[in-house]
């Protein structure tokens, strides 16, 4: 594959079947209602092997989101292999939506100043 080939940006769909308190590494506790999330992330190269990290159940935890991923499942997942966009653009054009809302401050984005790159909404219909 020739170089930036395998790189992009990429949104998990998530749903939590039921409200749960879920410790998210360092960050702290964290009660996240029932319902859809979406997640934005970026892989600068090796985006397929990041998405099969995310789908694999067996994995240590390292990133904001395999904490989420344990509770949750992908029900679609997003791929932006050519595009315009960083991914903090996509992150903040998802939490502009109707119907959008922050319920974790900084998830998924501790390299960054983005509020955060986890955006929940309470029906599948809303996104």
């Amino acid at each position: 594959m020739k170089k930036g080939g395998d790189s992009g940006l990429y949104q998990l769909i998530l749903r939590l079947p039921k409200k749960s308190r879920i410790r998210v590494g360092k960050l702290r506790t964290f009660d996240f209602p029932s319902g859809y999330y979406v997640y934005t992330g970026s892989a600068k190269r090796g985006l397929s092997a990041r998405i099969r990290r995310h789908l694999s159940g067996l994995k240590k935890k390292f990133w904001h989101i395999d904490y989420l991923l344990a509770k949750s499942e992908i029900v679609e997942i997003r791929v932006f292999r050519r595009h315009n966009l960083t991914e903090c653009e996509l992150a903040r054009r998802t939490a502009s939506r109707e119907g959008a809302e922050l319920v974790v401050s900084a998830f998924g984005a501790s390299d960054c100043r983005c509020q955060s790159h986890l955006v929940f909404f309470r029906s599948r219909h809303e996104w």
